[in-house]
């Protein structure tokens, strides 16, 4: 493969790891190299929802060394998602152990250092049970593959333009909006896709119910930078992105304060920097954000902020093993 040409997209591995829960257990997981799923035109995932994913990747190291960033924070978070939509739920060491026998039976896709690519981990776990009524289902399964990708950028980082779109709701206060289930992804799409067709790199949600705060980005968390502070919005539909989290804890530990609260849209032009943050763009600046239906921009410049980039190279340093794993982040293969 050409590691340094690779985007984010799917391309074929070895094979993947799953487990399926039925008569009130999980049974033994297994590897396969099949890339299909066989589903009956029943099953309550396909009608109703019923799914849940998580991202995460694997770094080769400056020693060669193989390892998951916080796959555990992974596993607990989906385990918030199962219960939320019903759904059987994943033990944290099962959730790992698959992880990692998946790394270690696709080795041969893990990108080698120095090329700013990683090995992306997509958990997924969803209800296979046929029924037509709506309720929860007491079948499912669970499945990790996995893909080489990219780095978001090929070459030096590049801000991006944001669309902040106030006639979408991405998630509803008391919904969805906090675990992460497909659905979320679904709303956002529409809005998603006509900020590409205008010249934006990525949309701005806001609340759903006054449209006047700050909440996420397509798929990935906002945060701004303002003099010695790091800012990130507070909502119940918001979704914790462990990239966040992790920024969060190198921002204080650069001597930033931190934070975590509700940030009304007539804030943004008093930020120094704004940004994106997550598991496919680990962090992205924002060059601009454009409030939709009216002639406003808030410009922060055409090159990414000292903070950010700061705060992406201490993440980076930590994830390919440049720098010492202090807080117990990254899991071995």
């Amino acid at each position: 493969m050409n590691w340094r040409e690779l985007g984010f997209n799917y391309y074929k591995t070895a094979g993947n790891v799953r487990c399926i829960y039925r008569d009130g257990h999980w049974e033994e997981p297994f590897f396969t190299e099949d890339e299909y799923i066989d589903l009956h035109m029943a099953a309550a995932c396909l009608h109703y929802g019923l799914d849940a994913f998580e991202g995460l990747k694997a770094f080769c190291g400056e020693d060669g060394r193989v390892r998951i960033f916080r796959v555990a924070d992974n596993a607990r978070r989906m385990q918030s998602s199962a219960e939320r939509l019903c759904l059987p739920v994943p033990p944290v060491e099962m959730f790992v152990e698959a992880c990692k026998e998946v790394v270690r039976r696709n080795s041969e896709f893990v990108p080698p250092y120095g090329t700013g690519a990683s090995l992306y981990l997509r958990p997924m776990l969803f209800a296979t049970k046929p029924c037509l009524g709506v309720r929860a289902v007491d079948e499912a399964m669970f499945v990790v593959f996995c893909s080489p990708v990219g780095p978001y950028y090929k070459d030096e980082v590049r801000p991006g333009r944001a669309l902040l779109d106030l006639g979408c709701d991405r998630a509803a206060p008391l919904g969805t909006g906090d675990v992460k289930v497909g659905g979320n992804y679904a709303s956002s799409i529409k809005a998603g896709d006509w900020a590409r067709q205008e010249g934006y790199a990525n949309v701005i949600f806001a609340d759903s119910s006054e449209r006047r705060y700050i909440e996420e980005c397509m798929a990935a968390n906002f945060f701004a930078i303002k003099g010695k502070s790091y800012i990130t919005p507070k909502s119940t539909s918001i979704l914790p992105s462990i990239t966040n989290k992790s920024l969060c804890t190198l921002a204080g530990e650069m001597g930033l304060s931190v934070e975590i609260r509700r940030v009304s849209i007539d804030e943004l032009a008093g930020f120094d920097e704004a940004g994106a943050c997550g598991t496919a763009v680990t962090v992205a600046p924002i060059s601009s954000i454009t409030v939709a239906g009216e002639e406003r921009t808030i410009d922060y410049g055409e090159k990414p902020g000292p903070v950010s980039m700061s705060l992406l190279k201490a993440l980076q340093d930590i994830q390919y093993g440049r720098a010492e794993d202090r807080f117990g982040w990254m899991t071995e293969v």
